[in-house]
């Protein structure tokens, strides 16, 4: 028994038309009126250029530490209203801690 093949037939079909091609800016202002939203992401906000600082200090240890973006801005900010390293505040900090009895 032959198999049919499921493909064989298919003179009744019309031939497809090349479709018209579209302008991209139609297919952009058709869907802000519809009210389609962008897929693409918002543009991030550009962070403001920090100055680097250069601070001779005899520290030469390393840590890294995880924060909050909030966190990280208060250090920097603290850092620059002292002119000082960001060790100093660090070590500030702790003695502050140390003093209060935490």
């Amino acid at each position: 028994m032959d198999r049919a093949d499921p493909f064989g037939d298919l003179k009744d079909l019309a031939e497809a038309r090349p479709s018209k091609p579209v302008v991209a800016a139609q297919i952009d202002r058709l869907a802000q009126e519809s009210g389609f939203l962008s897929r693409q992401p918002p543009a991030p906000a550009a962070e403001p250029l920090r100055r680097r600082q250069r601070h001779v200090t005899g520290r030469n240890q390393q840590i890294n530490i995880k924060a909050t973006a909030e966190t990280v801005a208060k250090l920097y900010r603290l850092a620059d209203d002292r002119r000082c390293a960001l060790g100093q505040v660090l070590e500030e900090a702790l003695a502050a801690l140390e003093q209060r009895g935490a």
